[in-house]
């Protein structure tokens, strides 16, 4: 059995799922159908922005490591 590595997990197919999770959410409080506190909605968005930050900084390292950058001496 293959184990997946979690980071390689964190791209950009969890943050849509958690945009999705909040658009229905929304959409589910908004029609009526089920009242929720509003602090599960933060949560989401709380969510995404730590996927997005991850996302971010596992490209940004990635890049650092494919392309050295170099300082040049005035």
């Amino acid at each position: 059995m293959k184990i997946i590595n979690p980071i390689y997990f964190a791209r950009y197919e969890l943050f849509i799922i958690v945009g999705i999770l909040m658009t229905i959410g929304t959409l589910i409080k908004l029609t009526g159908i089920y009242n929720f506190s509003s602090d599960w909605f933060w949560f989401l968005a709380g969510v995404g922005l730590v996927v997005e930050g991850v996302i971010s900084l596992i490209k940004q390292r990635r890049f650092d490591k494919k392309y050295k950058i170099i300082e040049r001496e005035n």
